[in-house]
């Protein structure tokens, strides 16, 4: 099946640091393929893969399930393990799932986790039904686009697909369970506005992993797809902050040019 042009994969090969990215659910390469050029043009290796599922109908995404989607980040990662000396994991909703997810996985493989309101824990009291709706109808009302900066579009799809979410549901349950077992330093991003994800996720991240190196920055200007919004280059540039510091490479300033 075709893959539209803006939820293409994104590679660029620099220096001896490799940072591997994510998109969510229902997203798109789109979403943060600002933040990865940004990590690329300032010297980093940067993998941003498409998801299995994405950018092409929300009916494909149907069909996949998320160790699909680990799968993808997983080789993405391996990847940079080959090419790279140190290797930082992030991404946005979901894709932060991911990234924790491959830090439980990896351990000290993973130099650092930079997260931007990420999912571990979906609150909305609908999701009861979940587990028989699924079955019923295949799709609901879509969650993507909320993003308060007027002409930002993160092209996600219009429909929410019900056994795609059933799947994000298992996986932030398996994550969150496992957030101890997180070591490496994080930083994480999170927007005093979401329409998407439940402050709680954010708050089970901060008080359960076992990071000693551990931060948090409020967003008080974006929305979910924070990475498209106003305070886009605060997350670049202190993302990129963290990134030389963890790993090393370079002087403890944003380096931007």
């Amino acid at each position: 099946m075709a893959v539209a042009s803006h939820a293409q994969p994104f590679a660029a090969d620099a220096g001896e640091t490799g940072v591997l990215l994510s998109h969510g659910f229902t997203g798109s390469t789109a979403s943060i393929r600002p933040w990865a050029q940004f990590l690329a043009d300032h010297g980093l290796t940067v993998r941003l893969p498409r998801l299995p599922g994405h950018g092409t109908t929300w009916q494909q995404l149907n069909r996949t399930r998320w160790p699909d989607w680990y799968a993808e980040v997983d080789r993405a990662f391996r990847d940079l393990t080959d090419r790279c000396d140190r290797v930082v994991v992030g991404g946005l909703s979901m894709g932060g799932t991911l990234a924790l997810r491959l830090a439980q996985e990896h351990g000290t493989a993973v130099s650092g986790v930079v997260l931007v309101n990420p999912l571990v824990q979906l609150s909305d009291p609908r999701l009861v039904a979940l587990p028989v709706l699924r079955h019923v109808v295949p799709s609901l009302q879509a969650i993507g686009g909320d993003v308060k900066r007027p002409g930002a579009d993160e092209h996600a799809y219009g429909r929410n697909p019900l056994h795609a979410l059933h799947s994000v549901v298992a996986l932030g349950r398996i994550v969150r369970t496992d957030l101890p077992r997180v070591t490496q330093p994080l930083l994480l991003f999170r927007s005093a506005v979401d329409h998407v994800v439940d402050p709680l996720s954010a708050r089970l991240v901060m008080q359960r992993v076992s990071s000693p190196d551990l931060s948090e920055h409020v967003l008080g200007d974006s929305y979910h797809v924070a990475t498209l919004d106003n305070d886009a280059p605060a997350i670049f540039a202190e993302s990129l902050k963290f990134v030389r510091r963890v790993t090393a490479d370079g002087p403890e300033s944003t380096g931007v040019r």
